[in-house]
């Protein structure tokens, strides 16, 4: 186990919630949205390693808006190494698991799907964009991805996310996308489509 987290355990039969918060969050931070999406779940939380003048982060950026690529990648194996290794530890085993992240963290759930699909088939993400510009071609035909974005987010521009759509469909992902008129937030609607997508 690399990273410091928190793991409840849920009922068998719900997915295990991989919950990734955002710059400066906590592990604990997207709690009450994953009781939206599926409030039997199991929920795996780790903490960013990473620090931007002590705020927690997934991976380092050079400047707002522009990702150490080399780092997002590295960053996205790490992460999906601790998944794998939590399957062991906590004993969930081949249940389905869904990675939930918001900014940051939902830019390095998009990298690890895309990077390690074997580790992340299913995500759902909320205000993400593209984290790494030219992934490997691995076939994600049996990967399913939820995005939720706002039309007027400027920290996740519109153009970054439909390249992410872009990357994700040409591998053969299964991607459904929500779209509201505000900015850099999670909505009550993207929540209630995200919840649907869950269940479909």
């Amino acid at each position: 186990m690399t990273l410091a987290h928190e793991y409840a355990e849920g009922a068998p039969d719900a997915p295990v919630l991989l919950l990734l918060h955002g710059t400066g969050g906590r592990p604990d931070d997207l709690l009450g949205l994953a009781r939206e999406l599926s409030p039997d779940s199991a929920v795996l939380a780790p903490a960013g390693p990473v620090s931007e003048q002590g705020a927690a982060r997934w991976f380092r950026r050079l400047a707002e808006g522009v990702f150490d690529h080399e780092d997002v990648v590295r960053r996205a194996h790490e992460l999906a190494d601790f998944v794998r290794d939590a399957r062991e530890e906590y004993g969930f085993g081949d249940r389905r698991l869904v990675a939930v992240g918001f900014s940051n963290g939902a830019n390095i759930a998009a990298a690890v799907a895309l990077l390690r699909p074997e580790v992340v088939r299913e995500a759902a993400l909320f205000a993400a964009m593209s984290p790494v510009p030219a992934p490997p071609g691995h076939d994600l035909s049996a990967s399913r991805i939820f995005l939720a974005n706002g039309e007027r987010d400027p920290m996740a521009p519109l153009a970054s996310t439909e390249e992410l759509i872009r990357l994700l469909r040409e591998r053969g992902a299964d991607v459904v996308t929500q779209r509201h008129p505000g900015g850099h937030q999670i909505t009550v609607d993207g929540v209630r489509a995200a919840a649907k997508w869950m269940t479909a």
